[in-house]
């Protein structure tokens, strides 16, 4: 009898249990929405987000919004920082090519300024060999001059010092400097006869041109 009565009252409560959520047309699916369900065939007609899923999806796009919002100021800071680098080696490689050309000027100035110092010394030199070349007794003399005199040519080459050809080439007035002019035979004319004190060059700059005498030819008479 007992029995009889508890299947009698779990029939009773299932049967509440059906007719209430038969009757609750608002439901939450797994996924935390809320839907409306037809009592009769139970098919889906509507879907309702709850609260808290509608909160956590905005917090989300928000969420979205900045980051892509930071990504991009990010690229553009990074196009920035990448224009700013390129610019600044740019300028000091330029600032390195004007500092070495400063440096390599200012070096061959110096070299420059040493070397027109120098040659009033060979100057000397070739003097004494001429007047000792007019006196025998002065041979030893004039062998030791000689010598000094190659020794310091020497050394002015191997720095880079060229002697400007005179004698015998044609005059040139970027190269050579006309102390006086003597009658030749017309194939001599414009050519150097003479030298007074050898000109010198370093590189492409002349230190000083040489001190010449050049030939000018005869002037034919009429009947000749």
């Amino acid at each position: 009898m007992d029995n009889e009565q508890d299947f009698n009252d779990e029939e009773m409560i299932d049967g509440v249990v059906e007719e209430v959520f038969a009757n609750d047309k608002r439901r939450f699916n797994k996924e935390g929405e809320r839907v409306k369900v037809n009592v009769k065939d139970n098919e889906t007609v509507e879907k309702v987000k709850s609260p808290e899923v509608v909160k956590l999806e905005k917090e989300l796009t928000d969420e979205r919004t900045r980051r892509e919002s930071a990504e991009a100021k990010l690229v553009g800071v990074q196009a920035k920082f990448d224009e700013i680098k390129t610019q600044m080696e740019r300028e000091t490689a330029e600032m390195r090519q004007r500092l070495m050309k400063t440096l390599e000027d200012r070096a061959k100035q110096g070299q420059f300024n040493f070397l027109t110092t120098l040659l009033p010394v060979l100057d000397n030199l070739n003097l004494a060999i001429s007047a000792s070349e007019k006196d025998s007794s002065f041979e030893h003399l004039l062998e030791g001059v000689k010598g000094t005199a190659r020794s310091f040519e020497q050394a002015l080459m191997n720095v880079g010092v060229e002697a400007v050809p005179s004698i015998g080439a044609e005059f040139n007035p970027e190269l050579h400097e006309a102390i006086d002019m003597v009658e030749t035979k017309a194939d001599d004319d414009g050519r150097i006869t003479a030298e007074y004190s050898r000109g010198y060059k370093f590189g492409d700059k002349l230190l000083r041109p040489a001190r010449v005498q050049v030939g000018k030819a005869l002037a034919q008479t009429a009947g000749e």
